[in-house]
């Protein structure tokens, strides 16, 4: 591999950020994380203890490299349920992750130097530097504030070209916790190109119900995973739903790079489709509540929300007013008040100007990150 595509992958500054954070907690100053994507709940008990069961009766063992089939029959019967789609279990692969399925999958479509990705600005940083890693270019649509930073069928049909490979799409999406209304994911589906469908964040939804690009095309790239619906992120478990015709090519890959996922995480995530837990209901129920809260709170502090988030549990607010280089405005929020947001410029130029909140932190946190950030703006107009 050419080294100066893995020299050109930024860091992720999220990371950056909380790693900063975590060395100025080790110091002993109290920081209040607002910054990383992680639910902030225990996974539910029934989960837990199928895994538990499952390590105690030996599944310590490599399995299919698709997955094992009872699983890829409950992802098929969950899709069914959910969406209304008829999904044969012989087109999901189980893999360690929705970044794994990711990679997978457009290492399955490049074919060449020079292919092409379309994807929005603002962004997930990894569908960039995913795209480059496997020999490809991003091609990126400026997305507009006013329609939720999401991607419109008119300016995809636009992008697409000769070297377009796919559209990824992501629904709701990080870092704006926005949706694309249903007949924009139809309209993108159909344009003739293939779409990859990030929906991780699915069932996080307030007040609105999101929709699967299964619901309009076989012929999609659908991701999915256990880390935010079910506060699985240590789990390492997501899988893909597949076009029929590009099933073989994955298996192939997965077995060469990840042999399979975890034997015992698969038979809790059985559970964890099969089984009723009350705890993700009460979960997504405390989201809104902090949502609602930081979306009142941000708005007396100046910190005007860029598009309202239905779904995930992020906010995108403007701060350019305050400084327009966020990486710089985020760092001096940490170190002066102890608060950790991502910096907008993370997702892309178009990012940039914003910072990124997250709300998966406790109310009585928030409240206190918020109070903090509020004697950070009287601090910096009183100077």
């Amino acid at each position: 591999m050419d080294r100066t595509v893995i020299e050109s992958i930024k860091p992720f500054m999220v990371m950056e950020v909380l790693e900063r954070a975590l060395e100025l907690e080790k110091k002993g100053r109290s920081i209040i994380h607002m910054e990383i994507g992680e639910p902030d709940f225990p996974t539910p008990r029934k989960i837990v203890q199928a895994g538990i069961e499952s390590l105690l009766a030996g599944d310590t063992h490599y399995t299919d490299s698709r997955g094992i089939s009872e699983l890829r029959l409950a992802i098929s019967e969950y899709c069914g349920k959910r969406y209304g789609a008829a999904v044969d279990p012989d087109r999901v692969i189980v893999t360690m992750g929705v970044s794994p399925a990711l990679l997978l999958v457009l290492s399955s479509l490049v074919e060449n130097d020079g292919d092409e990705i379309i994807m929005g600005n603002p962004c997930y940083p990894c569908y960039p530097n995913f795209t480059r890693y496997v020999g490809a270019r991003p091609k990126f649509i400026p997305t507009r504030e006013e329609e939720g930073f999401q991607l419109k069928p008119a300016d995809v049909e636009k992008a697409i070209g000769p070297a377009t490979r796919a559209v990824m799409i992501n629904s709701p999406a990080n870092p704006t916790g926005t949706l694309i209304p249903p007949e924009d994911i139809e309209a993108i589906v159909s344009l003739g190109v293939p779409v990859i469908s990030d929906e991780i964040y699915h069932g996080l939804v307030y007040g609105e119900r999101e929709h699967s690009a299964l619901e309009f095309s076989d012929e999609c790239y659908v991701l999915n995973g256990f880390s935010k619906l079910f506060a699985m992120t240590g789990w390492r478990l997501g899988y893909a739903i597949l076009p029929e015709g590009a099933l073989r090519r994955i298996q192939i890959l997965q077995q060469n790079f990840f042999i399979c996922p975890g034997s015992f995480v698969q038979r809790a995530a059985v559970a964890a489709l099969r089984q009723s837990h009350p705890e993700i209901g009460e979960m997504v129920a405390l989201y809104d509540e902090r949502r609602l809260f930081l979306l009142g709170r941000l708005d007396s502090l100046g910190l005007r929300c860029a598009a309202e988030p239905k779904g995930a549990f992020y906010i995108f607010v403007r701060a350019g007013h305050l400084d327009n280089d966020s990486h710089r405005l985020a760092f001096d929020i940490l170190e002066k008040a102890g608060v950790a947001l991502t910096p907008g410029i993370d997702f892309g130029e178009r990012g940039e100007g914003y910072l990124r909140i997250s709300y998966a932190n406790s109310l009585e946190n928030l409240k206190e990150g918020m109070d903090r950030l509020e004697g950070y703006l009287e601090g910096r107009r009183a100077v």
